[in-house]
């Protein structure tokens, strides 16, 4: 836990790269909320989008951050913002009208599974 998914018009796809992917999961690590071994972050791009109704050059990104419950609303707000802000540092295409978006969401916690599998050899 937890989960990064990164959600993004496909007008941005320079700018979503692995390197953007390890900035946010060094922002999540920065907050003191999680373990870095257990950030997990995935990124999918959208050719067939619309933000708005004009035919503009605007792109989006919607991050959705799912954790495990237990955690007050502040830290996540907390969470939410510092995430915003290395997402809208981190893209720096300045062609579109670009609208980022951050959710948190939680997961049940009782009925949550994990195993770990360490690799051989």
């Amino acid at each position: 836990m937890p989960h990064l998914t990164i959600d993004y018009s496909s007008n941005l796809d320079a700018s979503i790269t692995p390197a953007l992917l390890r900035t946010a999961n060094a922002a999540l690590l920065a907050t003191g909320q999680f373990q870095e071994a257990d950030i997990k972050t995935r990124a999918q791009g959208f050719d067939c989008f619309a933000v708005g109704t004009q035919d503009a050059a605007r792109g989006f990104v919607a991050a959705r951050l799912a954790i495990l419950s237990g955690r007050s609303s502040q830290i996540k707000r907390e969470v939410a913002d510092v995430l915003l802000a290395a997402l809208e540092a981190a893209i720096t295409d300045d062609k579109l009208e670009l609208q980022i978006s951050v959710e948190v969401v939680d997961i049940d916690r009782d009925s949550y599974a994990k195993r770990l599998r360490n690799r051989v050899g």
